[in-house]
Order: structure tokens, then sequence, then C-alpha cells
């Protein structure tokens, strides 16, 4: 049974490591970091609304909108990275369906894109 364990020792040195390392940077960032609240930083920030307020206020639905875009095309970046990578063993015979098929994807990003803008979604006023 020591053997078996013995094999997850450097496993367990690895996390020990880890937590040293990641405890150490938060007790030198809240020991060695300067504190100077000012009203300007204490603000809203991005979201239009103060972080420290209700949490059942209302607000606009473009916030909606405009991080459901973001996740949209988030996703078209992650697939096309990986497709843009392999694309030199794309250039094969047999791997014109791998061309074609991003071709289609990109195509149906291109016309939710087209009308999201028709509609009017990506305008801020």
């Amino acid at each position: 049974m020591n053997a078996f364990l013995l094999q997850y020792l450097p496993i367990v040195i690895f996390v020990g490591i880890a937590l040293v390392i990641g405890v150490g940077f938060m007790v030198a960032s809240w020991a060695l970091a300067p504190s100077n609240p000012d009203a300007e930083k204490l603000s809203a920030y991005e979201c239009g609304f103060n972080a420290f307020d209700d949490a059942r206020m209302k607000f606009d639905v473009r916030f909606y909108l405009v991080s459901i875009l973001f996740i949209i095309f988030d996703l078209e970046v992650a697939f096309l990275f990986p497709w843009a990578v392999s694309m030199f063993d794309l250039a094969r015979p047999e791997m014109v369906f791998a061309f074609w098929s991003m071709m289609a994807f990109l195509g149906v990003l291109t016309v939710g894109f087209i009308y999201e803008w028709k509609k009017g979604a990506l305008e801020w006023q």
C-alpha cells in the first residue's frame, strides 16, 4: 500500500507548492498593495449601475444583448482558431469537407450578425 501511495507523492508536492504560492501572493498583495479608496474608484464600472446596490433593480436589456452577442462571437473564435491552425492539413483532397463545413458555419454566423445589425441590436443610444 505504501508503494502505491508513494506514486502520488509528486502530485501532493505539486498541490502543496501551488497552495503556498497562491496564499503567498494573496498575503503579499494584501500587505504590500496601497489602499487608496477614491470616489472615482468606487463608482459604477461598465455595467451602468452601482455594484453595491439592490440586486433586484431594473436595468437596460441591452446589457444582456451585448453579452449574448459576445458569447456568440467568442464561440466563433473558439472554433475558428483550431481550424485555422490545422489549415495546412486541409490541403489534402479528402479534407475539402472540413473546409466547406467551416464556411457553412461562418455563413450561419454571418447571417446572424446581419440579422442583429438590421434589428439594431448593435446600436447604443
